[in-house]
């Protein structure tokens, strides 16, 4: 896997496919660049040129003292991509990552074709807020691996467990057994805890796809419906599935991407 030294830390990255147009794809909440395989395989098949990347904390890459913001995450996407000399892209967040991808939007919306958020919030509400302080609480209590094999069922739908029990009892597995240190966990949240752009989301002039899942609980689509309502022009498109509906539904959440990317202006 590639590296680069970004912002005082090195970061694992992906960039594949040659197209002329770049999607760059920021992962959620203690999620590493392979959440996105589906949605990279369809995006190379359409010929887009895909970036993808472990953020600060998960995965391959550096895990430095917390806590992170969402802010800070955003800067250090800017860092790799300016790096790498990725300009004029399509940017897409999932859940935490699209918290960040709001902080780069409004801060470098110059770079950028479009940005989606798909399953994100303005601010936590206080439903999630408390699914966060709970996992801060049981990884220091009783690891991350707990706190994982928790989060599916926060995560997927009770329909998926019931269709999919060989997946699900093979992801629960890998989830005990999560590679990911408490104090990487803890300063990750702490970076999704305290995400607020409400009052500035006003000022974000990127074309904007507000992307959420209508069996989400942890980000249901209601709170995703406040970005949709805070974003002045942004579209508003709903999916089957959880809140990973990029993994649980990845036909119609990669349909539904696609076709946005796919109405943008070369």
């Amino acid at each position: 896997m590639p590296q680069a030294p970004v912002n005082g830390i090195t970061i694992d990255y992906r960039l594949d496919g040659d197209g002329p147009e770049t999607v760059v794809l920021i992962c959620g909440l203690a999620d590493t660049q392979d959440s996105w395989a589906f949605q990279v395989a369809a995006l190379l098949e359409l010929g887009y040129r895909v970036l993808t990347f472990d953020p600060r904390g998960a995965g391959g890459s550096d895990a430095p003292e917390g806590p992170y913001t969402t802010t800070q995450l955003a800067e250090d996407t800017k860092a790799l991509v300016d790096q790498l000399g990725i300009t004029c892209f399509h940017l897409v967040g999932h859940s935490m990552g699209g918290a960040v991808a709001q902080e780069y939007a409004l801060a470098h919306s110059s770079d950028l074709k479009s940005v989606t958020l798909s399953s994100t919030f303005p601010a936590p509400s206080p439903y999630m807020s408390r699914v966060l302080t709970l996992w801060a609480d049981l990884a220091q209590e009783a690891g991350v691996g707990l706190v994982m094999r928790q989060s599916m069922l926060y995560s997927l739908t009770p329909q998926f467990f019931a269709d999919h029990p060989d997946e699900a009892a093979q992801a629960e597995e890998a989830m005990a057994e999560f590679p990911m240190s408490v104090e990487a966990l803890l300063a990750q949240i702490q970076g999704a805890e305290a995400h607020d752009a409400r009052s500035r989301l006003g000022a974000l002039a990127v074309p904007t796809l507000v992307l959420a899942a209508d069996s989400d609980i942890l980000v249901p689509p209601a709170v995703s419906a406040e970005l949709h309502e805070l974003i002045p022009g942004s579209r508003w498109v709903t999916v089957p599935g959880g809140h990973v509906a990029n993994l649980e539904r990845a036909g119609e959440y990669t349909a539904a991407l696609t076709d946005f990317l796919g109405s943008q202006p070369s």
